[in-house]
């Protein structure tokens, strides 16, 4: 799927859902993002995952976990 047709969709699949908002489809299916089906199908819809980027925190605000490496090495 071309990076055009990613940004026409409006539902995505699992797979495609975790590459949109950059992660590995293991990480993405440990988060909480509200998913729709139709039939057997799992679909997660843009403005929900746009709404999951937009409430992360940037690096150095907020609540962020550090990383082992960052305690480990400073």
């Amino acid at each position: 799927m071309t990076p055009r047709q990613i940004n026409a969709k409006r539902l995505f699949r699992p797979v495609e859902a975790a590459a949109y908002v950059g992660l590995g489809i293991t990480t993405f299916r440990k988060i909480d993002i509200p998913r729709k089906r139709h039939g057997d199908c799992v679909l997660y819809e843009r403005s929900d995952l746009d709404a999951f980027a937009d409430a992360l925190p940037y690096e150095g605000e907020g609540n962020v976990r550090k990383n082992t490496c960052d305690v480990a090495f400073g």
